[in-house]
C-alpha cells in the first residue's frame, strides 16, 4: 500500500485521499488497493476476458482467435493468414501487430514472446489482479484497414452499467492522439495521460449505439469498468475490458476532470469486495 501512495504523490503532486476518494484517480487506487473481486482479475487476464465478454455479448462480437499458446515456438506461423496479431494474456500493451507476414522475422516474434511468459506485469503498478495470470500467448484476427492501418480505439467509461464518457485513441502505434466526447458525441475539451488531442473532426462511429449498447451491458451491475469496441463498419468487435485505468497515474488536464469523471463512480463497500 505504501508503495503505491508513493507513486501516486510521485505522479499527482499530492497524497491520494484513501479513505473518502473523490477524484477518478484516486479511485482507481482504491480498487487497486481494497477491491478483490474476481472480475479484476477475469479483466486483466485476456483470454479471460474474451470468454467473459462472448458469455454476454456473443462470441460474433469477439476477433477470430487462430491460437493460443505458452510454447510461442508452436505458433503455426505457416498457416496463419498474411496478417494477424499476437498478444499476451498477462500485460498491458504486450502486443505485436503482423501486417505482412511475408517481411517478420519468426525468431524475432517468438523471442519477443518469451520475453513477455518471462514477465510479471504485476511489477510495473503492483495491480493485484495481474499477479497471478498464467501467462500465455494469443494470436489473433488483424482489425485495420486494406493498407494495415488499425482502427481506432473506442473505450467506452461505463459507471453503473451507464456510459458517461467514450475515450477515443486514434494512431495507437503511430501518431498517437487521444480525445473524448460524451454519449451524444460532443468533444470534450479534456486530456487524459501524455497524448495530444485529436485535432481533426471525428465524426460519430456509424455503430456507436451499437457499441454503447454493448459496453453498458458489460458493465451492467458494475460500479465502473472500462469497455473497448472496433467500429468496422460491417460490424462491432470487442476489444478489451480494463478496470484499472492508467493504474491511477495518467493525469487530466485540465486536473477538475478527474474529480468531474470520478463523481460518476459510487464505490462498493469495502466489504462487498474483499470476500473472494
Amino acid at each position: 500500500m505504501l508503495y503505491s501512495i508513493r507513486v501516486f504523490r510521485r505522479w499527482h503532486g499530492r497524497f491520494p485521499r484513501i479513505v473518502s476518494p473523490r477524484s477518478f484517480n484516486e479511485k482507481v487506487l482504491w480498487r487497486m488497493l481494497f477491491d478483490r473481486r474476481e472480475l479484476l482479475r477475469t479483466a486483466a487476464d485476456k483470454l479471460a476476458a474474451r470468454r467473459h465478454a462472448g458469455e454476454i455479448l456473443g462470441h460474433d462480437l469477439l476477433p477470430e482467435l487462430y491460437f493460443v499458446t505458452d510454447r510461442p515456438e508452436t505458433i503455426p506461423f505457416d498457416t496463419l493468414p498474411d496478417r494477424f496479431v499476437v498478444k499476451a494474456t498477462h500485460g498491458c500493451n504486450w502486443v505485436h501487430l503482423v501486417t505482412d507476414k511475408q517481411l517478420e522475422s519468426y525468431p524475432a516474434i517468438v523471442d519477443r514472446c518469451r520475453a513477455w511468459l518471462r514477465s510479471n506485469y504485476f511489477h510495473a503498478c503492483r495491480e493485484w489482479a495481474y499477479k497471478t495470470i498464467t501467462p500465455r500467448i494469443l494470436v489473433e484476427e488483424f482489425l485495420g484497414d486494406a493498407n494495415g492501418v488499425p482502427p481506432m480505439d473506442f473505450k467506452f467509461l461505463v459507471f453503473d452499467g451507464r456510459v458517461r464518457f467514450i475515450q477515443v485513441d486514434k494512431g495507437r502505434f503511430a501518431d498517437h492522439r487521444r480525445s473524448f466526447f460524451d454519449p451524444d458525441w460532443r468533444r470534450l475539451e479534456m486530456r487524459y495521460g501524455r497524448w495530444d488531442l485529436i485535432e481533426t473532426e471525428i465524426r460519430p462511429p456509424s455503430r456507436l449505439a451499437d457499441m454503447i449498447a454493448a459496453a453498458e451491458r458489460l458493465g451492467r451491475g458494475i460500479d465502473f469498468l472500462r469497455a473497448d469496441f472496433y467500429d468496422l463498419g460491417e460490424r462491432i468487435v470487442f476489444g478489451e475490458i480494463t478496470m484499472t485505468p492508467g493504474a491511477g497515474l495518467s493525469l487530466f488536464t485540465p486536473a477538475s476532470f478527474d474529480y468531474e469523471v470520478g463523481r460518476y463512480w459510487r464505490l462498493p463497500r469495502r466489504a462487498s469486495v474483499r470476500s473472494h
